[in-house]
């Protein structure tokens, strides 16, 4: 797995908080993240969200209430959740929970700038999922 290696944070604990909807990890060396649920959601990395490539991503709107109802672990690697939306094809891996962890304030900020390109709400409802936004059944 690319960024895996020896000398990678592996979580030493993982907690679902459902009432804050907040993940929280603590990793190897002593780091310590609550990454909310929404944020998990909206950079989820599947393919789903993430498009098939660079400028294909699709924006991810009306999250905020978003729960994780299951959360399975992924070799000893990964988790992959189960949101409340249904959404469950996003493979997180141990690196991308660190990064998301560390770099959530630049994250909130980018999010609510592509919010704001778009001139969508972070509560707006998400368009019909039919085509996912690249014209092709999902």
């Amino acid at each position: 797995m690319a960024g895996l290696d020896k000398s990678s944070p592996v979580p030493t604990e993982i907690t679902v908080h459902q009432r804050s909807r907040v993940l929280e990890l603590r990793f190897s060396d002593g780091a310590h993240f609550r990454i909310p649920f929404e944020l998990m959601r909206v950079y989820s990395p599947s393919a789903e969200v993430q498009g098939h490539g660079p400028g294909q991503e699709v924006l991810q709107t009306g999250k905020r209430e978003v729960e994780i109802v299951a959360l399975e672990p992924v070799g000893h690697y990964a988790v992959q959740p189960t949101f409340s939306d249904g959404h469950d094809s996003g493979i997180y891996s141990w690196d991308y929970l660190y990064f998301l962890g560390a770099e959530q304030d630049r994250l909130w900020a980018d999010y609510e700038r592509r919010l704001a390109e778009a001139g969508l709400d972070r509560d707006a409802p998400m368009p019909d999922k039919t085509t996912g936004g690249c014209g092709h059944p999902h």
